[in-house]
């Protein structure tokens, strides 16, 4: 399949993306795999979990110490009134010392578990990074025909980087958050009963408010992270053909596409941010009237002597701290909503289905000749529409095969069956005998060299571009290899040599010199079988004349499948296979199919004609 098809596929829209609203599918499964992920950090999060604790401890006692002062002070204010005594700073000051001291190793603690939290939750992220980059080695080839290069890329960068900021920040949070709760509520209870059940009473109003914002937020951030992976999958095609849009004048096209995914996302994100982001304010006005009658109570046992000055103090900052871990629970609901949507997408592309790269009793390919035989082979990327049809020919080792046929005829879809990037639905591709299904498929590629129309080279050093087909390789066999492509004269003209950085899109040398570093590639690489889609399509003669003669050096001796649309190129081919929807119409070398005067003839009479009439 070709890229444009591979992208009309994919296209702009959501793909087998999520609905938006869906809420996640297994919020339970997908957090028992999170655990598990986790378990490999236990000893880390034990401490975090001892460290956020007593932090909190710390920090709770605090108020009530505190408001000792307090009493301290009023007592000694009523003495001096009644001209009894005065106050004892002294104690004062030792009572304030040491509520200082609580509070500065409780942010020592503090400190410690965020430390030690964020290590936790930034090695998670490297590993699902990990994993997903040695899951797309693992991928088949029609996951990514369905899927648009945002969405993969998505869910490496924003959901991974989603996950990872929000299990941080809610983890460390749900800690301290109940034990919040818990120590505030005893020293509440240690300070009068009455008060604390006049307090509680603002929970039910609270947890009604809190389940109401959760339950209309959750699909929104599940949306949001949809149109995320959209916006970037558009953003990522509009970047690679630039030239493409602005050659067919479609910038308005593109920018109204845009518009449109960039709406939905704002839309989404407006509303999970606006909607979560109402908590705070609410939660306040709630714990405020909390406040209030706490002061008016609070007074009237100071009156009958139940509690001293100094609790009231200390009671309100315990019912601010016993509020405040409830509007802390309610964000980390939020959160744990983006870890759970984040997470789900990141563990549901690691449980898609694999290739199959391992096969018991595998084939060896050492000592393999390179004879290639297709056996009836039928195939359709689409089990109910078939596209090859009963393909059928043998090919002996170094022999030159040419395919040849009009676009959609199923030239590069045979290739790939070859190399196993699909499997064939019925019969059997056989090299040296064994069926290519008998063996490992990446020793199996390992037999096969390829140069396509498509060169991709990576941003790096023209050498390192080289030694790609042989990471091992020396110095010396790499100009070896450039010099039998003939690139090895142009290298020697660039500043640095082959030292000399590639940038990211190759696009410091031209066409036809990426053409031929990445036959010095393959060249390096020596393979069994060879293969050339289209190699010298997209340059001119002089350079198709310099490609040719390196691609000659390079097929010698190899079992070589070339791919073209320029007749005039595979003339010398042993055997050419003429292909017409799916199936093999004509068979034979180049003076043979001239002859029969069939369609072989007629295509190559027509570019023959062309080429005259041009002239």
């Amino acid at each position: 399949m070709s890229k444009n098809t591979r992208r009309g596929m994919g296209g702009h829209g959501p793909g087998r993306g999520m609905v938006p609203g869906e809420k996640p599918k297994d919020l339970k499964g997908t957090m028992k795999k999170l655990l598990g992920y986790m378990k490999a950090y236990k000893f880390q999060l034990f401490f975090v979990l001892i460290f956020a604790v007593g932090g909190t401890i710390f920090n709770i006692v605090g108020p009530k110490i505190l408001g000792k002062a307090t009493t301290e002070i009023f007592n000694g204010l009523v003495s001096k009134v009644s001209g009894e005594g005065g106050m004892d700073f002294e104690k004062i000051g030792r009572i304030l010392l040491f509520t200082l001291s609580l509070y500065v190793i409780s942010a020592l603690f503090s400190f410690v578990q965020g430390y030690i939290m964020t290590g936790i939750s930034q090695k998670m992220t490297y590993r699902l990074r990990k994993e997903i980059s040695l899951k797309i080695n693992r991928m088949p080839m029609n996951y990514f025909d369905t899927k648009t290069h945002g969405e993969v890329l998505s869910r490496v960068t924003n959901d991974i980087d989603t996950l990872g900021q929000s299990l941080n920040q809610s983890a460390t949070q749900m800690i301290t958050s109940v034990t919040t709760l818990i120590g505030v509520l005893i020293m509440m209870l240690s300070i009068s009963p009455l008060m604390t059940v006049v307090a509680l009473l603002i929970l039910p109003i609270s947890i009604g408010l809190i389940s109401i914002i959760m339950k209309h937020s959750q699909k929104y951030f599940r949306g949001q992270q949809e149109y995320l992976g959209n916006v970037n999958g558009q953003v990522e095609e509009v970047y690679g053909g630039h030239n493409i849009i602005k050659a067919f004048n479609k910038e308005e096209d593109v920018i109204t596409e845009f518009d449109e995914t960039n709406n939905k996302l704002y839309d989404s994100a407006w509303k999970s941010q606006f909607i979560s982001g109402m908590m705070m304010p609410i939660m306040q006005f709630v714990g405020n009237l909390g406040y209030v009658v706490v002061a008016i109570l609070g007074g009237y046992l100071v009156i009958k002597d139940t509690i001293e000055v100094g609790d009231i103090q200390s009671f309100i900052q315990y019912v601010r701290n016993f509020t405040q871990p409830i509007q802390q629970v309610a964000q980390v609901a939020n959160m744990l909503q983006s870890t759970a949507a984040a997470s789900e997408r990141v563990f549901e592309f690691l449980d898609e289905d694999e290739e199959d790269q391992t096969v018991e009793n595998a084939v060896s390919v050492e000592g393999l000749k390179g004879n290639v035989e297709f056996d009836h082979v039928h195939f359709g990327y689409n089990p109910e529409k078939i596209i090859i049809n009963d393909f059928s020919a043998k090919v002996k080792e170094g022999q030159k095969i040419a395919i040849v046929g009009p676009t959609g005829a199923g030239k590069t879809t045979m290739i790939k069956l070859l190399m196993r990037f699909y499997d064939v639905n019925s019969g059997a591709i056989l090299i040296d005998g064994h069926d290519v299904k008998d063996f490992n498929r990446s020793e199996l590629r390992q037999m096969f060299g390829m140069v396509l129309q498509d060169t991709w080279l990576f941003h790096g050093s023209i050498k390192d571009n080289i030694r790609y087909g042989k990471l091992d390789a020396t110095d010396e066999e790499v100009i070896e290899a450039a010099k039998a492509a003939r690139v090895h004269r142009f290298v020697q003209t660039l500043p640095g040599g082959y030292d000399m950085e590639l940038n990211e899109e190759a696009s410091n040398v031209s066409q036809g010199q990426k053409q031929l570093l990445t036959i010095a590639r393959a060249i390096l690489a020596d393979p069994k079988i060879l293969i050339l889609d289209e190699a010298t399509s997209s340059v001119d003669t002089r350079t198709e004349i310099q490609i040719q003669k390196a691609m000659d050096t390079l097929m010698r001796g190899r079992t070589s499948f070339v791919i073209a649309h320029r007749l005039s190129t595979i003339r010398d081919a042993d055997m050419i296979l003429v292909m017409k929807d799916g199936d093999i119409v004509e068979m034979g070398n180049h003076d043979e199919l001239i002859a029969k005067n069939g369609f072989y003839a007629d295509l190559y009479n027509s570019q023959f004609e062309k080429t005259t009439s041009i002239a």
